[in-house]
């Protein structure tokens, strides 16, 4: 059986239906974005949850074929291997498989059918084993159903004592990081610690960029041992350090140096897009502070709807300071 999004979109060209599909991944991507803001803010359980978590938390018994089911896609609450590339609501976390989610939305648009997705059924949660662009495509379009391929897996109950899953993912990623960097070898007493999953990749995929810039500039191969010294030293310490100058930790007092270098790099990148020029460090921070620094939930909320506007064009850049000064 076939997945069917049944959109015709016969009328338009190969060149108009890959800018829709450019832009459905944008307008996810920045919901996406929003979306994990406030889940930092508020405290909230954003993530997709890995399938080896819940492996961890209960006892498998076995499993057994469903067959072809109709699934409603607010289930499916995890993923097998892409937990990371999407959040709970299967928006796109990152830009790295952006073809991947826009071919598949392309077929979307012009009514092409696609195979059906696989999932695993632990009690009335599903987990997507193969097709995860799929279900992020079909939620961003609206669709409430999809057909798949289900396994049921049989288990227990939770055993006795369970470690925080938080705190197990980050030890396993920050781990990694070490390791796959050797940070610790290179440059002696340098620190990256996060309070969040998933963002230990994110500075992986960060060293490989500016390595890759490195060549660029340089003309030849860079080595990841320099990319990765290089990183610390030229691009994470100084936003560091202003970081520290300005105190930021003050307003986000239950997060990390590293947290807030995220938060702030992918800030300064949608800084960028909206005032088409370029926008330092400093004034990234700056702005950082302002927007997202401990404030009641009914002024944030009112400032995202205002900022969202504001990228999309509807607002200028003094029209949304004064709101935000009265506001304040």
């Amino acid at each position: 059986m076939k997945i069917n999004f049944g959109i015709n979109s016969s009328n338009n060209s190969e060149e108009d239906v890959r800018h829709m599909a450019d832009a459905d991944f944008e307008s996810a991507f920045r919901t996406g974005y929003w979306r994990a803001i406030i889940s930092w803010l508020t405290g909230s359980d954003n993530r997709l949850t890995p399938f080896d978590e819940v492996k961890e938390r209960y006892e498998f018994k076995g499993q057994h074929s469903l067959g072809m089911q109709t699934v409603p896609l607010d289930r499916v609450i995890g993923s097998v291997g892409r937990y990371h590339d999407f959040d709970r609501a299967f928006l796109p976390r990152q830009t790295r498989t952006r073809g991947r989610w826009v071919s598949v939305d392309e077929a979307h648009l012009k009514d092409i059918s696609l195979p059906a997705i696989e999932l695993y059924r632990v009690g009335s949660d599903y987990f997507v084993k193969d097709g995860n662009h799929r279900v992020s495509v079909a939620r961003q379009h609206g669709q409430k159903f999809i057909d798949a391929e289900v396994i049921e897996v049989d288990v227990s109950k939770p055993s006795g004592e369970e470690l925080d899953p938080m705190e197990r993912i980050l030890w396993e990623e920050r781990k990694n990081f070490y390791k796959v960097t050797r940070l610790n070898e290179l440059i002696p007493n340098a620190s990256v610690e996060l309070t969040i999953p998933g963002g230990y990749e994110k500075l992986l995929d960060h060293i490989d960029v500016h390595r890759w810039f490195m060549g660029e500039q340089q003309q030849k191969e860079v080595s990841w041992e320099d990319a990765v010294v290089s990183w610390y030293k030229i691009v994470y310490m100084p936003l560091i350090k202003i970081i520290r100058e300005n105190k930021v930790l003050k307003d986000f007092p239950e997060r990390c140096e590293a947290d807030l270098y995220l938060w702030i790099i992918e800030h300064l990148w949608y800084l960028r897009q909206a005032y088409s020029r370029g926008v330092s460090l400093d004034e990234a921070t700056n702005s950082f502070i302002k927007a997202y620094s401990k404030r009641p939930l009914n002024w944030l909320l009112k400032y995202f709807s205002r900022a969202a506007e504001f990228i999309a064009g509807d607002k200028k850049e003094s029209d949304l300071d004064k709101e935000n000064s009265h506001d304040e």
